[in-house]
């Protein structure tokens, strides 16, 4: 009786044993199952890279003479979230022969054209530089601006400027919209399905509705005064927002210096039957 009694116990001893190890093993991998879970779930949950855009400038002047002074200003944009190269060219377009995109790239690239625009100057003017007879400054100015950036629509807008002597200096302007989703420059083609004639006889028509330009003795806007083409270009320099297509010309392009730079509207409204489907709908145009 005593013999069987002792090893009844001991069984049970050995089943509760096995239990315990049973229910570790269990726990443990249960414990492991939920660390899995939980570590794919984050790998799921990603955010997607936000978009960055940072800028390098270099502003320099040097004394060429006593009576000359050059001054070099530019400001480049850079886009380090941006890696699609073709969409990189376009947004540089500007740049010649530059492969490097990085902010130091552009950096480099900056320090180099100053150099080479006063070195141009310097050796350009030694054969009439004592013909100057009173101080000036001469200059050469660059830059690139975020105008917006809607609806994976990127605009910048860039512009130009220089003065080596003479009556005025000169400047200009051109306008490049980006389409980020589609790694591409937007074409008028991606907008409307208006012919070129079409939009000349709109731009035509809204010449005094530009921002900008000439104005008569009553304060109205009268660039067709200051016209100095029949037909007005669809110029590539467009850019667009929740109300209008605009086209935008430097000076002298359709009009006098005086006028300056033209600005010129087009309506959704004047576009109406002609908007593309998926533009319309990606700028919720109604």
């Amino acid at each position: 009786m005593v013999f069987a009694y002792k090893k009844k116990n001991k069984i049970m001893k050995n089943t509760i044993a096995v239990l315990a190890l049973s229910s570790l093993f269990a726990f443990t991998a249960c414990n492991k199952t939920e660390k899995d879970t939980t570590n794919a779930d984050k790998t799921e949950t990603n955010q997607p890279e936000k978009f960055v855009i940072d800028s390098v400038k270099i502003e320099d002047s040097t004394k060429i003479a006593d009576s000359l002074t050059a001054k070099f200003d530019s400001k480049l944009l850079v886009f380090p979230t941006i890696k699609d190269k073709a969409l990189l060219d376009s947004i540089y377009f500007s740049i010649k022969d530059q492969k490097d995109y990085s902010k130091q790239g552009l950096q480099n690239f900056l320090q180099k054209d100053k150099t080479d625009y006063f070195n141009s100057i310097k050796n350009d003017s030694k054969d009439w530089i004592s013909d100057i007879t009173f101080s000036q400054v001469w200059y050469e100015s660059a830059g690139m601006e975020l105008i917006s950036n809607k609806n994976d629509f990127l605009h910048i807008g860039y512009s130009w400027g220089s003065y080596s002597g003479g009556a005025h200096d000169n400047y200009g302007f051109s306008e490049r919209v980006f389409d980020l989703k589609n790694n591409k420059k937007v074409q008028l083609t991606d907008i409307t399905s208006m012919t070129k004639k079409q939009l000349e006889s709109l731009l035509m028509k809204n010449i005094n509705k530009a921002n900008g330009g000439a104005t008569d003795e009553n304060g109205e806007v009268n660039n067709s005064e200051m016209l100095l083409v029949d037909v007005i270009p669809v110029t590539q320099n467009f850019y667009f927002d929740d109300k209008n297509l605009y086209f935008h010309y430097s000076p002298y392009e359709i009009t006098a210096f005086a006028a300056g730079d033209i600005t010129i509207p087009i309506s959704w409204k004047d576009l109406a039957g002609t908007l593309k489907p998926q533009f319309k709908e990606r700028m919720k145009i109604n």
